[in-house]
């Protein structure tokens, strides 16, 4: 395995002491300008790069800004692009950490994460969906789909109600009596305000609620197959289902198609987020759009902010209701 370059192979290289190449490195005065020239060259010849713990505590800062999720699924990806594109062009690097993988349980995992990174490997953190309060931290926080207990320092969400009451309006328009509602995590905000925007549609058209029809989908694919075949096992099984993320949508589809049901033909199936394997699935999902990179964007001009000493804020945006192929008006 090749030996790590030191500060004292670039001092050696450069012919200068090791205090002259940590002052050049870290951009100090005391150092003439050929010096400094020659030094940093010296440097990217040989590859050396700084221990990032060891700068962050002789600068008090590291540069770096972690992006904090319990797994690499689709939803979180699409805000980490967003995040990436608007750190371009600024001071600061980004840190992706998926902070459930080694822990088996995702509960809890963005205490365990911001008490491994905060403070010696990052500034500030963007906390994608997080499972409980907010922790006490030593960096500025902000959270995308907050937790539903205490607020968070900020936040930047959807404004659900309305995209799920868009989604079960769209059902209801196609001449679906009986939807069922695969909801989400119901320790979020999110999954509770799509629910809300799913029974205020259903009480619009005059529709009575059934909970019979409404299943836990907790908003990844394992945990929403027993939610799926629970609403298509009832004697008087939904012909239609408004699933609270996409995830839990494709997952609804696929146990259809596993009983013997086809979409949209026997079964019509809405999902929310609009990730890409939506409009790539056959058939495509029908789905709410979330702006996903644009609130992952939103997410960095907040932090940002906050480093620089504003306060909190909260940021709403828009969802968009996408009709695709997965929708249709029911045959029964």
């Amino acid at each position: 395995m090749t030996r790590r370059i030191t500060i004292h192979d670039v001092a050696q290289a450069a012919g200068v002491s090791v205090a002259t190449v940590s002052k050049a490195i870290n951009g100090r005065d005391g150092v003439a300008p050929s010096t400094m020239s020659h030094v940093m060259r010296v440097v990217d010849e040989l590859g050396y790069e700084s221990s990032l713990v060891a700068t962050s505590m002789r600068r008090q800062r590291t540069g770096v800004i972690g992006v904090l999720v319990a797994e690499f699924e689709p939803f979180a990806l699409q805000l980490l692009q967003g995040v990436s594109t608007a750190l371009q062009g600024t001071e600061y690097d980004v840190l992706a950490y998926a902070g459930s993988i080694s822990a088996g349980d995702h509960r809890g995992w963005e205490r365990r994460s911001l008490s491994r990174l905060g403070g010696t490997l990052i500034d500030g953190a963007i906390v994608v969906t997080p499972t409980s309060t907010p922790p006490a931290a030593s960096v500025p926080i902000v959270a995308i789909d907050p937790h539903e207990g205490p607020e968070w320092p900020s936040t930047v969400s959807v404004i659900n109600t309305d995209g799920a009451r868009a989604a079960t309006e769209h059902l209801i328009s196609l001449g679906h009596t009986r939807i069922g509602h695969l909801r989400g995590r119901t320790d979020l905000i999110s999954a509770r305000q799509r629910e809300e925007g799913y029974r205020s549609a259903l009480a619009a058209a005059g529709l009575p609620f059934d909970a019979a029809l409404v299943a836990d989908g907790g908003y990844r694919t394992a945990d929403s197959t027993a939610g799926a075949h629970a609403l298509l096992a009832l004697a008087d099984p939904p012909t239609a289902v408004f699933a609270a993320n996409d995830l839990s949508a494709l997952e609804m589809m696929r146990v259809a198609g596993e009983r013997g049901l086809r979409v949209p033909d026997d079964l019509s199936v809405i999902g929310f987020d609009d990730i890409p394997e939506a409009a790539s699935h056959v058939p495509q999902l029908s789905t709410v759009r979330q702006p996903l990179t644009e609130m992952g964007a939103a997410a960095v001009r907040v932090l940002l902010s906050m480093l620089a000493g504003g306060g909190r804020e909260d940021v709403r945006m828009p969802a968009e209701l996408r009709a695709r192929r997965s929708t249709a008006a029911p045959s029964r």
